[in-house]
């Protein structure tokens, strides 16, 4: 479906529960889930629809416009929705029903598609209107990749996850190894316009599983968040999330290294290997053919390897790969090279979209797939254009030789930011009690400022400083714009936390967001507390707020 065209394009639980690895020896298990096995027919032929798509806007742009620009023009104007709304999007698929957030979505792309269909069957479409159409289907694209990603761990068991992901990468790589062929069959026969109302129809199928969910909504007793408030949110959740910040790091070097894949193989197969269309062809054919058979064992490997040394592996792979091409230069080797270059590219991303899933709790995963996948978009772009401007001045061996040294190095980043799937963290929703209060502010007012006093030994105070490190990212990731621990000179004992929020509504969602994980941090900093009970709590309403 288009949700996985965004947000696996390359590739790109149940909430509760302890985090851990899955135990599944095979993807294809995850298919026995009723739901998740109709999404993910009904994705394979969307994503066919979408290939089929590109390479009709792709040859009728030749028609229209013969220029190489305008040509280009066509993946820009697709891909720019993604990078200019992927974060306003992860906002709207956690702040807005997710169910209704992908009908739209689907039903915009299929008006859309349908438009430039029977626009170009009366050959009235312009490359303008090619162009626009194309950028129309980017934006669907863009609202779509986040809230697909966030909907996974509802569709299957916590521990499944993994597989999941892994098994939506095969659908998209065999999706890619078969549209092309059918686009061309059917441009050759019949022209680009048929092209465009068959992507239109391939949305059916998902628009009607979708519409058949009955998904139980997440209910709340607050006002639904504005879009510029639960992006700041989501961004200060992802800026004190280490484990998330961890995953975010390492799929940007891996991306910007990778991506010299794309940047220069198509010219590779032109010049270094003396191929057509045809051979260039076959070569992704076996790009995919290794990441379809990745996608289909990557549980296994996942258990038998570990995440730490299957990363350092798939990269280890993906190095050889592009030493083999940059030094020689055999179809018969490039094959084999782009086929480790597909198993490392799918192994790598399923693993890493996994990880920032399950690290995430349900009420912002959706933005912190927006960042993920907005992060993967940029180092894309940017790495593929990088590593073609390096061949530009030192060739493409050489270029493939020094992406094949950035990646190797990118190994360097693997113990300071290390990949998990939670393990351990349980991110069940554990709501807290809401704050007794005599006259109840409106949800605007504010900023709010939260004090709580504790009383402690004075001989534990350092390991009460450490463990309230700990509070404080808790604090500031659910919600906190400031925070701070302040001892009593007077009274050796005495601490006042302190942490201020912008308004009594976004207090109150502190209280709901909390997970099972979050509440035995609060418990573990509250034993400390000397006088029985639960340290007291003030809360202080700014009190100019009417002025302002």
């Amino acid at each position: 479906m288009e949700a996985e065209k965004t947000s696996t394009r390359l590739d790109l639980a149940k909430q509760g529960g302890a985090g851990q690895q899955t135990a599944l020896t095979s993807s294809w298990v995850t298919l026995q889930h009723e739901l998740f096995r109709a999404l993910w027919i009904a994705s394979v032929a969307s994503n066919i629809g979408t290939m089929m798509q590109e390479v009709g806007a792709s040859w009728l742009m030749t028609e229209l416009a013969p220029s190489p620009l305008m040509v280009a023009l066509i993946q820009t104007a697709g891909a720019l929705p993604v990078l200019l709304l992927s974060f306003a999007a992860g906002a709207l698929a956690d702040i807005v029903d997710r169910r209704r957030l992908l009908i739209f979505s689907q039903s915009w792309m299929l008006v859309a598609a349908a438009a430039l269909g029977i626009l170009t069957v009366f050959h009235l479409t312009s490359p303008g209107i090619l162009l626009a159409l194309t950028f129309l289907m980017g934006f669907g694209n863009a609202l779509t990749g986040p809230v697909w990603n966030a909907i996974v761990p509802e569709l299957v068991p916590r521990a499944e996850v993994g597989a999941a992901v892994s098994i939506n990468s095969v659908g998209y790589n065999v999706a890619r190894a078969a549209g092309p062929a059918l686009g061309g069959l059917v441009v050759a026969a019949a022209g680009s316009g048929p092209v465009f109302l068959l992507n239109a129809a391939s949305f059916l199928g998902v628009i009607v599983v979708f519409y058949r969910w009955r998904r139980k909504p997440r209910k709340s007793v607050l006002p639904a968040e504005r879009v510029m408030g639960a992006m700041r949110a989501g961004w200060r959740y992802v800026a004190h999330a280490p484990s998330i910040r961890s995953t975010l790091v390492r799929t940007g070097l891996f991306t910007l290294g990778a991506s010299a894949f794309w940047g220069l193989v198509p010219l590779y197969a032109r010049q270094q290997l003396e191929r057509g269309a045809a051979g260039y062809g076959a070569l992704l054919g076996f790009f995919g053919s290794g990441a379809v058979l990745a996608g289909t064992i990557l549980p296994r490997l996942q258990r038998r390897l570990g995440i730490k040394r299957l990363l350092i592996f798939a990269t280890a792979l993906n190095v050889g790969a592009f030493l083999l091409m940059s030094l020689l230069r055999y179809y018969p080797v490039a094959c084999a090279a782009t086929f480790a270059a597909g198993f490392a590219w799918t192994t790598t991303f399923s693993t890493l979209n996994t990880s920032v899933q399950l690290n995430t709790a349900a009420w912002v995963r959706g933005r912190a797939m927006a960042f993920y996948q907005l992060l993967y978009f940029a180092a894309l772009g940017g790495g593929s254009a990088f590593w073609g401007s390096v061949a530009e001045r030192v060739g493409i061996p050489r270029a493939l030789l020094v992406a094949a040294v950035a990646l190797a190095m990118s190994l360097t980043a693997v113990a300071r930011y290390p990949v998990g799937f939670g393990e351990g963290l349980n991110l069940a929703p554990s709501s807290r009690p809401i704050p007794d209060v005599v006259n109840e502010p409106e949800a605007e007012q504010g900023p709010v400022l939260i004090t709580v006093e504790y009383r402690i030994d004075p001989g534990r105070a350092a390991e009460f400083a450490t463990v309230m490190l700990e509070l404080r990212r808790f604090r500031r990731r659910d919600g906190a714009v400031d925070w701070g621990l302040f001892e009593d000179v007077a009274k050796p004992g005495r601490y006042l936390e302190t942490f201020v929020v912008e308004s009594w509504g976004e207090h109150l969602r502190q209280h709901e967001r909390a997970t099972v994980a979050d509440v035995k941090i609060l418990e573990r900093t509250q034993s400390f507390h000397l006088d029985g009970g639960t340290p007291p709590v003030s809360h202080l309403l700014y009190a100019y707020h009417q002025e302002t």
